[in-house]
């Protein structure tokens, strides 16, 4: 297997310094952060969130010692995000971070002064949460995941590894206002692979076993999931109910090929928390959110699950092979 280049950023306005004091001695900084994902055991937080203490680390900021966070998980459930935005815009915070579009639009609804760093939600301009990539305006800033555009090399990819495939099902939260974005890109390429698309739906744990089940019963030979703040960290149910249905699913993250998925192809979700960090000191600083322009990705990972593949009994070309970034064997 082989290495890409890690992923590279577009209109960034800062790197990690190798050495930083984020505050005078004695200070500390109390920041929000609002993620609909689940935390799997406190204290213990997820990948993403674990990726964010990172940054803010490596920035000179500890938490118990200078930096207090209000976490609030929603698990998967997008109908407690409102509650939560409430509770962290009532504390009158110098910053609340966030993941996901649905918590951004909440966040957005809720405060138009506190500055909001989105860690990562799909289309933030087309979503409008921001203006423009290089003027979001107002009080929201942050990182911009491409999953309307990656979709179609998604089905790509699909198409590579099952060459017989010509049904395939998009994976969407009803919740989430960016996945008939995703759908209806699929849709408009599909044609030209001969391919057919069916949309199945599910907002929790159960519902993900009962879409795949929904997809094999019309005739989908494959699965694509639409990047989702709550489908992210359902990679084990995602990863579990794909190989009872005997369906190749390809998503967005990583951790879902790890639970056993084939495929993963997009931008490093974690480690744009893990930048997020930056815009919370900038912020925290003094600089306005309205001045840190929102980043992209310009490249992108893939990892493929050669054991789910065998289980699959499809066979990965080499050319696929040569171009991943992990192969787990």
């Amino acid at each position: 297997m082989r290495r890409r280049d890690f992923i590279a950023l577009i209109g960034s306005t800062a790197t990690l310094p190798l050495a930083a004091s984020a505050q005078q001695t004695g200070a500390v900084w109390r920041i929000g952060f609002l993620t609909p994902r689940s935390l799997p055991s406190p204290p213990a937080h997820d990948t993403f969130s674990d990726a964010f203490i990172d940054g803010m680390s490596s920035l000179g900021y500890s938490e118990g010692k200078n930096l207090a966070i209000e976490w609030r998980y929603a698990n998967g459930d997008y109908a407690r995000l409102a509650g939560f935005a409430n509770e962290l815009v009532s504390m009158n915070l110098p910053v609340i971070v966030t993941y996901g579009t649905a918590a951004a639009r909440v966040l957005q609804k809720t405060t138009t002064t506190i500055p909001i760093v989105v860690a990562a939600a799909v289309d933030l301009v087309g979503a409008g949460i921001v203006a423009s990539l290089a003027q979001p305006g107002g009080n929201i800033t942050g990182f911009s995941v491409i999953d309307v555009d990656i979709s179609a090399k998604q089905l790509e990819l699909l198409k590579s590894l099952s060459p017989n495939l010509s049904r395939v099902a998009v994976l969407l939260n009803p919740g989430n206002s960016a996945n008939p974005l995703v759908l209806k890109h699929v849709e408009s390429n599909a044609p030209a692979l001969g391919v057919q698309v069916v949309a199945v739906n599910a907002t929790t744990p159960q519902g993900i076993e009962t879409a795949f089940a929904d997809a094999a019963q019309q005739g989908a030979t494959a699965v694509i999931v639409a990047a989702d703040a709550f489908f992210s960290a359902q990679g084990s149910q995602i990863a579990r109910s794909a190989a009872q249905h005997r369906l190749p699913t390809i998503s967005l993250y990583k951790d879902h090929v790890l639970a056993g998925c084939l495929i993963s192809y997009g931008q490093n979700v974690a480690e744009f928390h893990r930048r997020a960090a930056i815009y919370v000191d900038k912020i925290l600083k003094g600089t306005k959110p309205q001045d840190l322009p929102v980043e992209q990705p310009t490249k992108f990972d893939m990892i493929i699950n050669l054991k789910t593949a065998k289980q699959f009994d499809l066979v990965v070309p080499q050319s696929l092979l040569a171009t991943a970034d992990e192969v787990i064997e």
